[in-house]
């Protein structure tokens, strides 16, 4: 037999075959028994549940199709549309004729009947009749199901697998053994209506009272005609699919209301889940933010505490805190301060692409502040790095002053000791006249000894000037003892002026002096305060800083040793009057006393200082030979710094310009950019090892107490700084990137777009500096096409042609002044006059693609509410998740409105809120 429907629907290219796959009744020959049964029942009473809305029914189904009468009503009350006049004669052609417009129709809506003839409809076979009836129910029942852009049959199926999903013993996968024990059934009716069935009293064991139970509920309560046999159900291997399909079908068009509810319902908890989300951020932003700044508030005291030490192990005790603050507290405070400036511009970034308004932190922890404050602490740290090593170096200059002041005042004393008892004596009183001279001659020795000394008490009082001018903590003993030694030395001048007087007196009494001896007193008491000096010298202490400054020191010393050849001279011609003395007494048989009576300086004791002396020469050249070795080993210290700093450096500086080209010349998609970003950082973070190595440097200078360094430029502190600036540069570049897979995947923006926009942005950055002025902007939009002056299109969010583009490339033509500067108004908020790229991709995203607004989720809590202008928390409980109903219950205001009811809420300010006052 010629198929007159299918052929028609190749010849004309008609509307697409519906669900091919299904119509496989044509391959078989026979239906299994019980599929047949099944399938007469459940087919015959899905027609009745459409006939009898005009009055009528079928009792057989092959049978009462014949004359294609009731099939043509059939198909005007499910399709709701009129079918041509019937033909009411009783002959064959007439019955062919109706089934034949029956058929026609049918074909007209997209279906295919395969294998189907009107002559088999009339002659009652049963197997077509059935897979008419079946491509019927398909078209007209299932056809319009469709769950997430699944297929008609697939739809269906999971629109049952996620209502039946919360309930136990129940697994859908089918539309056949799954629904054997007949709790499926009774678990799609408990969902929509819990009032109808005690889903927990059923038991799996027992389907056929399952099954009755479902079917007798649905028929009374919801209106579903009982279209199967519990007992066939349970007793066939495998039930019918198509029979349960349309039985099934049967519940979802009853709670089809039920469904759009749960749409909106979906559509609701989409919108709250992004804005808990995005609270959680701010929340933990604000936590995050109000705990670095707490940080830094405690931090900045102790940094600019200049409390001074006294002893130079306080000070490095607190120059070593400062190390540890440097390499142990702060590197965490750099990377949360790091993540805290990603978090903000991730958070900014998705509350754009949601429509909603910016987020505002809390006065005092904007991303500014955090910068101002930390800017602060750096300066901070800048001035107690820089006060510390002031200390030290005050610290030590307080250290070898008040030892040089001690070794001074003790010299002195001992010179001192003694002085005043003979200075008072008055031994002149009964001297012979040669005694009196001798003691003024003595005494004159004594004033030109005393002379001598007094470059040692200035010096001594300097020393102690200088100590309270750099406020040394035992200023106190220093100068006490230095106000004793200086009225000890006033008494001593006083004590002086008055013995002079009186052997002047006694002089004029007395006649002969020893010139010999008064030769050698004169000649032994500078000589002698000479060596004294010397000796001084050579014992002094000295400090310094560099090569220079030592060899200084050296040189002064071999100059002072190309001095002793003529000072041996001056001993040994100190020593010749000593012995011309013995000769001419034992010449002239005079007996001596025991000492030279104008002087107390033996030739004994000038031989003893003078041997002493000469021994502390080679003591003198190897403590400044040490010292030149020890300013060597420095100058080694800061070239090996200085090598390293340059190589750090210069690697930082490289680095930088690197990570800038990277960000403008990145290649592939982005996941594959973000990516090697994170490969890139990785190996960055690989030459941490470098900057210990420079850390470690740099503290050795620091401990040797180095204060410049000519081989480099470079100073730790910016050294640190650069490290710092790079590593956030990259984090913000992978930050960036993180931004555009947001902004792509929300607003659903492909790869070729992002890249189109990525190279015609940075065509126009000129500079390379991240951001497009007026003009570079305005032509970017060109060059992608964009048409503002056709405001219907633009409006469309559509691009032009590349025609047109192309033409108004070639042309040069320009934005629009009103529609540029509405557009500059939206990408350059604080109209700074340049667009950076998030903004402009912002920007392209929103003019071409569509969101959630704040009307959509209007118009979802509608749907819930049950078109009332107000919603309770009853309902908000019932149609939402937990969590997500309990939040709008927690924001949403009373509502207010004429028609109000107790614990109503108002629905439409809070949606308008969501997405700030701009879409009221």
């Amino acid at each position: 037999m010629v198929d007159y429907h299918a052929a028609n629907n190749q010849s004309s290219g008609g509307p697409p075959t519906y669900m091919e796959q299904e119509n496989d009744w044509d391959r078989d020959m026979l239906l299994d028994p019980a599929w047949e049964k099944q399938q007469r029942k459940t087919f015959t009473a899905w027609c009745n549940s459409h006939l009898r809305k005009s009055g009528t029914q079928i009792e057989n189904i092959e049978e009462d199709f014949r004359d294609g009468l009731k099939l043509m009503l059939l198909l005007e009350v499910i399709s709701g549309e009129r079918l041509p006049k019937p033909e009411r004669g009783k002959m064959r052609v007439h019955k062919i004729n109706n089934v034949n417009k029956a058929l026609d129709f049918i074909a007209s809506k997209g279906v295919k009947l395969v294998s189907i003839g009107a002559e088999e409809i009339v002659d009652g076979n049963a197997k077509m009749t059935l897979g008419m009836i079946w491509t019927i129910i398909l078209r007209f029942a299932i056809q319009d199901i469709s769950v997430e852009e699944t297929s008609a049959k697939e739809g269906l199926l999971l629109w049952c697998q996620r209502k039946t999903a919360p309930y136990k013993n129940v697994n859908v996968q089918n539309f056949h053994i799954s629904w054997k024990d007949g709790l499926a059934f009774n678990a799609l009716i408990h969902r929509h209506r819990p009032d109808l069935i005690d889903y927990d009293s059923l038991r799996k064991d027992d389907p056929v009272t399952n099954l009755n139970n479902a079917f007798e509920v649905a028929e009374k309560h919801l209106d579903i005609p009982k279209m199967l046999d519990a007992e066939d159900i349970v007793n066939t291997a495998r039930p019918d699919e198509k029979a349960i399909m349309t039985y099934v079908s049967s519940f979802y068009h009853a709670f089809s209301g039920a469904q759009k509810a749960e749409t909106a319902a979906n559509r609701i908890c989409k919108v709250l889940a992004v804005n808990q989300e995005n609270e959680q951020m701010m929340e933990d932003y604000e936590k995050l933010a109000s705990e670095l700044l707490e940080w830094i508030r405690r931090t900045i005291p102790w940094l600019e505490n200049r409390t001074q030490e006294k002893t130079m192990n306080d000070m490095q005790a607190k120059q070593e805190d400062f190390r540890d603050y440097r390499r142990v507290h702060k590197p965490p405070k750099v990377q949360e301060k790091c993540q805290l400036e990603i978090s903000f511009n991730t958070l900014q970034t998705k509350l754009r692409l949601n429509n909603r308004p910016a987020f505002m932190p809390s006065e005092g922890r904007m991303v500014s502040d955090i910068n101002g404050a930390w800017h602060t602490l750096e300066g901070a740290e800048k001035g107690y790095e820089e006060w510390i090593l002031s200390e030290i170096r005050r610290l030590e200059r307080l250290e070898h002053l008040a030892e040089k002041f001690h070794q001074k005042a003790a010299i002195h004393e001992s010179w001192t000791d003694g002085k005043e008892a003979m200075l008072t004596q008055k031994d002149y009183e009964t001297s012979t006249l040669s005694e009196v001279k001798a003691l003024l001659r003595k005494h004159e020795a004594f004033e030109s000894d005393l002379a001598a000394h007094q470059d040692r008490v200035e010096q001594i009082a300097a020393i102690a000037q200088e100590l309270n001018e750099l406020d040394y903590y035992d200023s106190a003993s220093v100068n006490a003892r230095c106000q004793k030694i200086c009225d000890q030395w006033d008494s001593l001048g006083a004590l002086t002026q008055s013995r002079k007087e009186s052997l002047e007196r006694t002089e004029k009494q007395l006649e002969s002096i020893d010139e010999l001896y008064l030769e050698y007193a004169k000649r032994a008491a500078p000589f002698n305060n000479w060596m004294e000096g010397a000796m001084e010298d050579l014992q002094d202490m000295f400090i310094v800083h560099n090569i220079e400054e030592i060899q200084g020191l050296i040189t002064a010393h071999e100059q002072f040793k190309s001095t002793l050849p003529e000072a041996n001279k001056e001993r040994e011609a100190i020593q010749a009057i000593q012995s011309e003395v013995q000769k001419i007494a034992q010449s002239n048989g005079i007996k001596l006393g025991s000492a030279n009576p104008y002087t107390t300086i033996t030739p004994e004791s000038i031989d003893n200082k003078w041997a002493k002396a000469m021994d502390m020469v080679p003591q003198r050249d190897k403590a400044l030979q040490e010292e030149l070795n020890k300013q060597n080993n420095n100058d080694s210290l800061r070239a090996k710094f200085a090598t390293q700093a340059n190589t750090v450096g210069a690697y930082i500086q490289a680095k930088m310009e690197e990570i800038g080209r990277i960000s403008i010349e990145m290649n592939g998609t982005l996941e594959d950019q973000l990516t090697s970003l994170k490969d890139y950082q990785k190996s960055i973070m690989s030459y941490m090892p470098e900057i210990n190595t420079l850390e470690g440097y740099h503290q050795l200078i620091q401990e040797a107490l180095i204060f410049d360094n000519q081989y480099t430029s470079y100073t730790m502190e910016h050294l640190r700084v650069g490290w710092e600036q790079l590593l956030t540069t990259i984090a913000r570049t992978i930050n960036e990137v993180e931004n555009q897979i947001l902004t792509r995947d929300a607003k659903g923006i492909s790869q070729e777009q992002l890249f189109e926009y990525r190279a015609s942005f940075n065509h126009f950055d000129k500079d390379h500096g991240g951001t497009l002025q007026a003009e570079e902007f305005k032509a970017c939009l060109i060059s992608l096409g964009y048409d503002v002056e056709n405001d219907k299109q633009k409006r469309s969010g559509q691009m032009v042609s590349d025609d047109f583009r192309a033409l108004l490339i070639a042309t040069g033509n320009s934005l629009g002044d009103s529609e540029f500067a509405r557009i500059m108004g939206i990408v350059d908020p604080n109209g700074s006059g340049a667009v950076t790229f998030q903004a402009f991709i912002d920007f392209m995203s929103r003019e071409t693609t569509d969101t959630d607004t704040a009307d959509q989720v209007i118009a979802s809590f509608k749907i819930l509410a049950a078109d009332k202008t107000f919603i309770t928390a009853d309902e908000l409980r019932r149609e939402l998740p937990p969590d997500q109903a309990e939040y709008c219950i927690a924001r949403m205001a009373p509502y207010t409105g004429p028609d109000a009811v107790p614990g109503a809420l108002d629905y439409m300010s809070f949606s308008t809120a969501l997405y700030g006052e701009s879409d009221l």
